[in-house]
């Protein structure tokens, strides 16, 4: 690290979110989700389906992409991050990961109009996001090097809040450069840029390799300027790393505040995916909004992401993360009985007059909190953590987080995926996600608010 000062490598570990933050802004939540949402609906209807049903079915298969990603991400996740740590080398395997992500997101752009390549879509979209999950394994690890305990919070509060800029950043030029409207013009009444075919929806589909090329010019930073840290490596292989796996697992049932915490966001951090995934697709398929309007919704929400990860980061420093979370998670909570008890039509059962533009409103104020809520809750997460990392194994300890938030990353698509079928309603398939921050809450009861650092240190 010869030459690279310590605010370099905080800044280039920053570029990081910068770069990867436009797969979950862009693709996931507000452009790429509901166009594939959009496209399938009207691909069953096109079969004779009735709009209700078709919705039902469209949300059904995005839940499966999601459930066999999470599927592929929570098993891979600490088998990874083991291996990382027996090497002592990340930045090949952040590499090669990064490789998967643009290569996904560049294929996103064969998902056509007709509803011909949904399942070539999911894949492609799948490739990259594992290949984003998994990066992120290596990159969180890199966080109790950057600074002190007490410095931690704040840093990883920032860094969300600078991923969350580039989400605003990237989806106002996707907006404004490329996504038509019905009138073929983009937000600002130009003609998608570089010639794109609006009939075809070139501009929306765009996303993908725009995606893709942002994240290659944004990982520069962090090329140059982050470094492999840690301890060195204590093996070879890959049975060293499972071996070093299986003896940290075990050794869970002697950690009772970590192994209680990583249950705790195994469950809120799915149920927050879940809304992640599904919130843009419900504007689509319940309140009939245009992909411009749920960009319009993803600023907003990726603005005050920005900004209540900053706060949260600085409340994270004086207060610690656990209170921090725990309020996200109420507010989250609030959130999601109200999207669940309403659509056009009716608020909790209060009929609306026709054309009532009340839940919009609503569903605006929503994303605020959704996208607010949501950062803080990330990046105090992180930041709790780092409070029980062993720093003689930061990667294999990372990866255990990564397995408690992708363990189960399966559970949140599948469960909307199954009361979507059931219930034959958009709208109501979101209602699991409540259940799940619920169990993520009273768990985080018997999670030391300082960590459970003295058990390893005394173990070391």
């Amino acid at each position: 690290m010869t030459g690279i000062s310590k605010r370099k490598r905080i800044w280039g570990w920053f570029f990081f979110d910068w770069a990867s933050q436009p797969y979950h802004t862009l693709l996931i939540t507000f452009i790429f989700g509901p166009y594939f949402a959009s496209v399938a609906s009207d691909h069953f209807m096109s079969t004779g389906l009735s709009e209700g049903v078709a919705d039902a079915r469209a949300q059904t298969l995005w839940s499966t992409g999601l459930t066999i990603s999470g599927l592929i991400i929570g098993l891979g996740a600490p088998i990874m991050g083991a291996f990382a740590d027996t090497t002592g080398r990340r930045l090949p395997w952040i590499i090669v990961f990064s490789a998967m992500y643009v290569t996904g997101a560049v294929a996103i752009w064969g998902v056509t109009p007709d509803g011909a390549n949904l399942w070539f879509g999911l894949i492609a979209f799948g490739i990259g996001f594992i290949g984003a999950e998994y990066a992120l394994i290596f990159i969180n690890s890199q966080l109790p090097s950057l600074g002190t305990q007490d410095e931690v919070g704040a840093i990883s509060g920032s860094g969300f809040a600078f991923g969350y800029v580039a989400g605003v950043v990237s989806l106002l030029i996707m907006l404004a450069l490329f996504v038509e409207q019905p009138s073929g013009k983009t937000l600002i009444g130009l003609d998608p840029a570089f010639g794109l075919d609006a009939a075809t929806r070139e501009g929306t589909r765009f996303v993908g390799p725009f995606t893709a090329v942002w994240f290659a010019v944004f990982m520069i930073p962090y090329f140059l300027w982050v470094r492999d840290t840690g301890p060195a490596g204590t093996g070879r292989g890959i049975g060293d790393a499972l071996g070093l796996l299986v003896k940290t697992v075990k050794g869970l049932r002697h950690r009772l505040s970590l192994s209680t915490y990583l249950g705790s966001s195994m469950f809120y951090r799915d149920a927050l995916n879940g809304l992640y995934g599904f919130g843009g697709t419900y504007a689509i398929l319940v309140l009939n909004w245009s992909i411009t309007s749920v960009g319009i919704f993803g600023i907003i929400g990726a603005i005050s992401a920005a900004l209540f990860s900053w706060v949260g980061g600085r409340l994270d420093a004086r207060f610690g993360p656990k209170p921090v979370i725990v309020v996200a998670i109420w507010g989250l909570i609030a959130v999601c009985v109200i999207v669940v008890g309403m659509d056009r039509s009716q608020i909790f059962g209060i009929p609306l007059a026709p054309g009532s533009t009340l839940p919009d409103a609503i569903f605006f104020g929503c994303g605020v909190l959704i996208g607010g809520l949501g950062g803080t809750l990330q990046a105090a997460s992180r930041t709790l953590m780092v409070r029980h990392t062993d720093p003689a194994t930061p990667t294999e300890n990372f990866g255990l987080y990564g397995l408690s938030g992708r363990a189960t990353a399966f559970l949140a698509p599948a469960l909307i995926g199954l009361v979507t079928s059931l219930s034959g309603s958009a709208r109501i398939g979101i209602s699991p996600v409540i259940f799940l921050f619920l169990i993520g809450l009273v768990l985080l009861r018997w999670v030391k608010a300082e960590g459970d650092s003295e058990q390893w240190a005394g173990s070391s």
